[in-house]
């Protein structure tokens, strides 16, 4: 009873606006109409949005943008994160300094990240003076304006970006690894590359679904870096979700769509997570 009034506040603050989405989204309504939401039941249009989202091919492209970024990034940003994390387990000088730069990135504010890159990126830019050093030619490549590489320059400042919160939680994974069974195994004469498969990748299969769940939810809320370099251009070619959400709803201000699209994603991810969470239950009976 204590604790009820608690319960009951946190139970509005997420129950209400799930409710409120619900009902916008059967409906046409937007602030344009000079009506409050709560009267959007006037532009009722029951389940037309989604139809429309079902038919909706600058959706369809806007989610399998997102999902190859998703694809790309995550596998890349762990084998990197775990890797590095690898690194970290052994004592050498100047680890501390190391430590600490590895995690700069991860402090860096998105939309600065996004900037940092987009200067980074320009025709005449750092990257493209690297590689004009490195083949020793001229080389001046419009990275953000070519639909064949716009997307990969976001990738590459979303791994730079996040790779350190992989590596974060995955050396917290290692470190938990319990010493004894590992100096057995070692007395036993197991490699390293068999302690690391039967003993240390069992004890992290919770760490791991962990870390990788937490980025796909991120991977699909990208937004900041991205409208900083590319503003989801040329044309569409870097629109993701979350940039297409933006531009319908402050662009088009079709708001009761929107909702819909927003309604969608909402219960992919949820079923996502609940599958993880299933793995990680299953990984800990395991």
């Amino acid at each position: 009873m204590l604790t009820l009034p608690a319960q009951l506040l946190v139970l509005f603050i997420a129950v209400f606006p799930l409710l409120m989405q619900l009902y916008i989204s059967l409906t046409d309504w937007s602030p344009l109409d000079g009506i409050g939401w709560w009267q959007a039941y006037e532009l009722w249009n029951n389940f037309a949005n989604y139809t429309d989202l079902a038919v909706d091919s600058r959706f369809w492209d806007a989610l399998g943008r997102t999902a190859l970024v998703m694809l790309i990034c995550v596998p890349a940003e762990f084998l990197l994160g775990l890797g590095l994390a690898i690194l970290f387990m052994d004592n050498f000088a100047g680890k501390r300094v190391f430590y600490s730069i590895m995690l700069i990135p991860m402090m860096v504010v998105p939309a600065v990240a996004g900037y940092m890159f987009f200067m980074l990126f320009q025709s005449g830019g750092p990257v493209n003076d690297i590689i004009s050093t490195l083949i020793g030619r001229p080389f001046a490549l419009a990275w953000l304006s070519s639909p064949g590489t716009a997307l990969i320059a976001v990738m590459i400042a979303d791994i730079w970006q996040w790779t350190p919160l992989m590596f974060l939680i995955l050396l917290a994974g290692l470190v938990g690894v319990p010493e004894d069974q590992m100096r057995a195994a070692t007395l036993l004469g197991a490699s390293w590359s068999q302690r690391f498969r039967t003993i240390v990748m069992p004890k992290m299969k919770t760490i791991i679904i962990i870390a990788l769940s937490i980025r796909v939810i991120e991977n699909f809320k990208i937004f900041d870096t991205l409208y900083i370099m590319t503003g989801g251009g040329p044309g569409v070619a870097t629109e993701t979700i979350s940039v297409y959400i933006y531009k319908v709803t402050q662009q088009d201000l079709i708001w009761g769509y929107v909702a819909a699209i927003a309604l969608v994603i909402l219960i992919a991810l949820s079923i996502l997570v609940s599958l993880a969470i299933s793995r990680m239950n299953a990984a800990k009976e395991a």
